[in-house]
Parts: C-alpha cells; structure tokens; sequence
C-alpha cells in the first residue's frame, strides 16, 4: 500500500474537518453578533426543535408571549437567539423574523417531542451543552433559557453585576436561603454566565464527562461536579438565583411583585407544559388588571400546576 497516498487521504481529511470547524465558527458568531447587545457581547440563547413549534400554540409561540405580556421585555426579544436543531424549527423562527442560528447535530434526528430522561433527550440536552461552551469561546457571554421559562419581566436588573465578579449565576429548583451554597439544586434551564477562561474551562470540564456519565442528563453531572469542588478548583464566582425571582413549578414564588420567571420545570411532556404555562399567562394578566389594589395583590396565588403533576402518572 502507498503509505504516501494514505498520508494525502488523512491530510485531505483533517482539511476537510479544519474547514467545516472554520465556517461553524464563523456563522455562529455572524449570527451571536447579529443577536449581540452591542455594550458587552451578551446575548439570550434559547434551543428548539420541531416539537417545539408544531401546533396552532406551540412553545415557542407561549415562551415569545412572554416577551409580549412582560414588564420591560419587548426590547429584550432583539438580543434574543434562537437556536433551531432541525429544519422545520428553523424555517419556523425565520419566518417569525427572529435571529436564527441552525446547529449541525451530526445527523441525530432532534424533531420529535423528546420526552424527560430519554435517551434523544440527554442527547439533545449535551449537544446544547457543547453547543454553549463553543458561545463561551468566541467571546460571548450569555444568558440561556429553555422556552418553557416565561419572562415576566427583564431579569438584567436582577442579575447586575457591578463590580462584574460573577461567572456564573444559575436558576435553582429549590432555593435553600442562601445564594452561595453549593447544595442549592441547580436548573439549568436558565442561567447565565460570562465569558472568560474560568466559564470556558467549566464547561470543557463538564461536556468531557459527557461519555461517562451513565445515561445522566447534563444538569445532573453538573450538579455532581459542584458537590465535588469544581468552583473552588476553577475559582468561579458563583451565585444561585433566588426562586422569590427567578421561579419554577418546583418551587412557586410567594412575591408576584417580584418575580421575574415562571420555569415549567418539575414537568414531563410538552402538552403539560402549555396548559400550566397557559394559566401562568393568565395569572399574570389578572395581577396586571389588579392595578395598584394592595387587597387584591395580597390576596394573590399561582394556579395549581395540575397538568404537570399529572404528566408524570403517564
């Protein structure tokens, strides 16, 4: 055999793989530049596929409602990028007039509904992953939601970091008090983080763990590298974000005055989903309509997230 030719094959092929590197990485950071905010390379990330946009009112329709019915966040929706995971999802965002990203996923099918825990979902789940820390590295920071989070109102005031000493502030499942603690239950449903060599080393650290991890999802193996000392190791700055705030099914906030977004976590299929998000839209209108009345705003709660509780009998 011509050991010669063998070596041409393998350059040609480690060409081929050096290109295709280059042109990811230069329209992803076309489209993070299109999205970006134009003072501090931030932009807001969130991932769909065909599940996601399927329908008369789909998840991404009630996520962008959110926006919509928010307290300063129709602004926000300029500097937000949406990252579609397969055609239909991002012919959709198009369409909308949304900035768009489509991600190359090696050839896995990402269109159907891929239910809690399955093994398309923690697929999906690590692509995201790997997918975010390539952000990280072409200098972005930002800030990711999963688009069963409605924002009800802008969360940058809550998140401001004068002395810009934080890496990473991440949404909870449960808050336990204290915004330090490594024992808070992490959600990566929505969290965000700056750019810089601390943030990028955590996520190479984390998407390395990717083929040992033992059908776990990526939040999961997150939690565990936390609980193992990796913010002291890599000197992070970390802060667990209060669900007062920043809230979620598992943990509803007592404070409608205060609250920034409601996360359809604690939940398992994409119809739960919609329906509880639904009367979360509902919730907040009828508090809007309240209009400074203190006796109703007291008397105020959150419906019962009865959809959610029920998709985990099925």
């Amino acid at each position: 055999m011509d050991c010669g030719k063998i070596l041409r094959v393998t350059d040609y092929a480690h060409y081929l793989e050096k290109h295709r590197l280059k042109m990811y990485r230069d329209k992803l950071e076309e489209a993070l530049a299109g999205a970006s905010m134009e003072n501090n390379k931030t932009v807001i990330i969130a991932v769909v596929n065909k599940a996601y946009v399927d329908g008369d009112k789909s998840m991404l329709d009630m996520f962008l409602d959110g926006f919509w019915v928010g307290e300063g966040t129709r602004e926000l929706v300029k500097h937000l990028l949406i990252v579609a995971v397969d055609q239909t999802s991002y012919e959709r965002c198009t369409f909308l007039g949304l900035h768009c990203y489509k991600l190359g996923t090696d050839d896995v099918d990402f269109a159907g509904e891929k239910v809690f825990m399955s093994p398309d979902f923690l697929d999906m789940m690590w692509r995201r992953t790997q997918f975010l820390g390539d952000v990280l590295k072409l200098g972005y920071s930002f800030i990711f939601t999963d688009t069963d989070v409605i924002w009800l109102r802008n969360p940058f005031p809550r998140l401001r970091d004068l002395n810009e000493t934080l890496d990473l502030q991440i949404s909870t499942d449960n808050f336990n008090g204290d915004d330090r603690s490594e024992s808070n239950p992490i959600n990566t449903g929505f969290y965000m983080v700056r750019s810089n060599n601390r943030t990028i080393a955590l996520f190479n650290s984390w998407y390395g763990l990717k083929n040992s991890s033992n059908g776990k999802k990526e939040q999961d193996v997150l939690n565990e590298l936390i609980s193992q000392g990796v913010i002291a190791k890599l000197g992070l700055k970390v802060k667990f974000l209060n669900t007062k705030f920043f809230s979620g099914f598992c943990q509803d906030s007592g404070d409608v005055k205060s609250v920034v977004t409601v996360h359809a976590n604690c939940c398992r299929t994409i119809t739960a989903k919609l329906a509880d998000l639904t009367a979360v839209i509902h919730d907040w209108q009828r508090f809007k309509s309240f209009s400074g009345d203190a006796n109703q705003t007291a008397a105020f709660h959150w419906s019962p997230h009865d959809r959610c509780m029920d998709s985990w009998n099925h």
